[in-house]
């Protein structure tokens, strides 16, 4: 007979086979790649070139403007999408709202758009070209319209905070009532009862999501990357990566790269959490101590 842990495997099979060979197979080529001069378009001249990939990087100054204008991404755009994500959940989960399957789902719903139809979407809006902000708004304000790619980030943050929000309301649902009532006969009024009661309570979704937010945010997505040009520290790091490897043919220099990115954003979620045990409310831990 087989047991059960055989059979558990047997499931989870086509989802380890998909790591193994679509993720962990890549990242170990990455990292053999960056140690070469791997040319895309001269495979057969690659060659060892030890740590020099990443001590070209040190003197690349457009590589550097790049993780600069990640960093302001990440300092920027996170912070919008987690007050956006924090307010629709406060709302939709107020007692004195309707229809809230139907707003849930019309907020969610944007996140599962394919990604090539979001850019063409976010496009349509920012363009600095071709986008209705700058034909209907810009322009007949004879408004300069240059700095408009820069609302590429933003827009799509704001595009997709449905995940975001769908974590923060669960959490905010899964409030026990009795502490909520037992403030508002004390006589906590809303404003105090979001800071004091609700933010506390759900400071582990508010944990998650801000991780999850900025992997996102430094990590982006290929596809719309690629749509977008390359122009120094406009453009976030993973755009120069992709100018490297798709432009250029440099899949050794950009693989280096990639790991250098890596290690940053390893660098910020080591410090997240660390900071967590400053705000972050942990309710088994702390009964725990208590025992």
């Amino acid at each position: 007979m087989v047991n059960s842990a055989t059979v558990g495997l047997i499931f989870a099979s086509p989802w380890i086979i998909g790591f193994l060979l679509l993720k962990l197979l890549p990242i170990a080529a990455a990292l053999i790649f960056s140690f070469t001069n791997f040319y895309m378009l001269a495979p057969e001249q690659t060659q060892f070139v030890g740590l020099s990939n990443y001590l070209a990087i040190l003197r690349d100054r457009a590589a550097g403007a790049s993780l600069f204008g990640s960093i302001g991404s990440f300092l920027f755009v996170v912070p919008v999408e987690m007050a956006a994500s924090l307010a629709l959940a406060v709302i939709v989960s107020s007692a004195r709202l309707r229809n809230k399957l139907v707003i849930r789902t019309l907020f969610f719903l944007p996140s599962i758009l394919p990604a090539i139809a979001i850019l063409a979407i976010v496009s349509g809006v920012a363009d600095p070209r071709s986008g209705w902000i700058s034909r209907y708004i810009l322009e007949p304000l004879n408004l300069p319209s240059a700095g408009l790619a820069g609302l590429f980030p933003l827009v799509l943050s704001l595009w997709s905070v449905g995940p975001t929000f769908i974590i923060l309301l669960s959490a905010m649902q899964s409030i026990p009532t009795e502490i909520v009532e037992a403030a508002r006969v004390d006589g906590a009024g809303p404003i105090l009862r979001l800071f004091h009661i609700t933010l506390p309570m759900i400071s582990p979704a508010i944990f998650f999501s801000l991780v999850i937010s900025m992997t996102n945010a430094f990590g982006g997505v290929v596809l719309l990357d690629r749509g977008l040009p390359f122009a120094r520290s406009q453009s976030p790091m993973e755009t120069y990566i992709s100018f490297q490897m798709f432009g250029l043919g440099k899949l050794g220099y950009a693989s280096a790269l990639a790991w250098v990115m890596f290690v940053a954003v390893m660098v910020v979620v080591v410090g997240l959490f660390r900071s967590a045990r400053r705000w972050v409310y942990f309710p088994e831990e702390q009964d725990n101590d208590e025992n």
